[in-house]
């Protein structure tokens, strides 16, 4: 198995600070998106969740009560379970992304589909499928960008989306972000793809 898809990678990476990607607040982006494309009934995932950000804020903040947040690591769950007591425990889940089963309206990308090798991609693709709704959305962000090094995180192109999703989405956004983080601006590309 490729350790970017092992929980024991990535439990010690979170117990030796050795995270990168963690930007220590909710992405505007991704809030920005959440806001204008669903309603607070809505039923969201996030994978690879991490320090959940962006599922507090608008649990606490906006008034979503149907979020669910999965990871491989157990460690940022139990922090962000200690920091936020009144979020439910069930919709914490801390397991395989591949194996989770569920229903979601909305599933939101952020930094999940880079740290896994590109051989996964399809396999991403499809489980996405699997768990989405019909008409169900995926959006978020993904890198428009290569590394100068083997990743995770592992970047990509706007072409090598449309290629991967297209056939099995409505591409109803993928363009570059305004909103990212100063630090990635100009490298994110926002998407929105509505399941055919």
């Amino acid at each position: 198995m490729d350790h970017s898809l092992s929980d024991d990678y990535w439990e010690k990476r979170w117990q030796k600070g050795e995270t990168g990607w963690d930007i220590q607040s909710p992405s505007p982006a991704i809030i920005d998106l959440v806001i204008q494309e669903t309603d607070l009934s809505s039923k969201i995932l996030f994978p690879g969740a991490g320090s959940g950000y962006e599922a507090a804020y608008l649990f606490n903040e906006k008034g979503y009560k149907n979020i669910f947040i999965c990871d491989w690591a157990e460690t940022p769950l139990k922090r962000f379970a200690k920091a936020y007591p009144e979020f439910p425990k069930e919709q914490i889940i801390h397991g395989d992304f591949f194996a989770h089963t569920g229903s979601y309206d909305f599933i939101v990308e952020q930094t999940f589909f880079c740290a896994i090798h590109p051989e996964w991609r399809k396999k991403y693709r499809n489980k996405i499928l699997e768990l989405l709704q019909p008409n169900g959305i995926l959006m978020g962000l993904f890198f428009d960008r290569t590394f100068n090094k083997n990743g995770p995180p592992f970047g990509g192109t706007a072409q090598e989306y449309e290629r991967l999703f297209k056939k099995y989405f409505k591409i109803k956004k993928l363009e570059s972000s305004t909103l990212s983080i100063k630090p990635r601006l100009g490298s994110e590309l926002e998407f929105i793809f509505e399941k055919r």
